[in-house]
């Protein structure tokens, strides 16, 4: 029991601080903002903004690594890994929303509110595809919920195994795409906010890097060939002639 009550409450962790980044990022709707707070000199908003990007890429990419989930599942039983990940992910994240540094300098701002209007519907598609994007594959085994609900039932689930639903058969991570479209597309664009942003993009660039090697490792030629048929994020490069490629694909993270 204590295990399911473990992974719920990482899930509502992880639930509650996306949706406050997203509001955070946007700076609507909350009272703290990647834009308030008290400022500091540039160069020590600049060095503790930089921290805490670096700290929440590290988590990410640590935390993934096989050898690490060998380590940790000495500890704490293999069926709450996950949401052990999803746990420390969401306190990582609210760490970087409530320390982060204000560099409010404006780059851009769009005044044409029919413009800023579509630029925010774009915001929107974006940040709602994240978590709308994990059902197209599972998202309850994303979460760690059905991991720690088949050891409470004491039962196992079959794995989805190589699937590529729907996007996924034109982009290979298109959950990384929606959160690109959240963090870039906006009518108001500050140093601050280009600062996470650049910093998020660099991570989900080389955490991508990563987890396709381990794809690779893991799936063979079917994740190659999957590969050279399927852009990476954006559906507009070119496709080769399709290849045998099983209907395939659930992120490693």
């Amino acid at each position: 029991m204590f295990g399911l009550i473990y992974s719920i409450v990482s899930y509502v962790a992880f639930l509650a601080s996306f949706v406050y980044f997203a509001w955070f990022t946007d700076g609507i709707g909350v009272p703290r903002t990647v834009d308030s707070g008290m400022a500091s000199s540039p160069l020590v908003a600049y060095l503790v903004d930089g921290g805490l990007v670096l700290l929440f890429g590290l988590q990410h990419s640590i935390m993934a690594r096989a050898s690490f989930k060998r380590v940790v599942t000495r500890v704490i039983p293999a069926a709450l890994e996950r949401s052990t990940f999803v746990l420390a992910s969401s306190v990582v994240l609210t760490l970087l929303m409530w320390l982060w540094q204000p560099l409010p300098g404006v780059l851009w701002h769009v005044d044409n509110g029919g413009v800023a209007g579509v630029l925010w519907a774009i915001n929107a598609i974006g940040w709602a595809g994240v978590p709308l994007v994990t059902f197209l594959i599972d998202h309850f085994h994303l979460v760690g919920l059905k991991q720690a609900f088949g050891a409470f039932r004491r039962t196992s689930f079959e794995s989805k195994g190589f699937v590529t639903p729907l996007l996924y058969r034109y982009i290979r991570h298109p959950m990384m795409s929606a959160l690109l479209l959240g963090l870039w597309v906006t009518p108001h664009m500050t140093v601050g906010h280009l600062l996470l942003t650049l910093g998020m993009t660099v991570y989900i660039v080389i955490g991508v890097h990563y987890e396709e090697r381990s794809l690779v490792a893991e799936l063979g030629v079917a994740y190659e060939r999957y590969m050279a048929v399927t852009p990476r994020f954006v559906p507009l490069a070119t496709r080769s002639a399709k290849t045998d490629v099983p209907a395939s694909y659930r992120p490693a993270r």
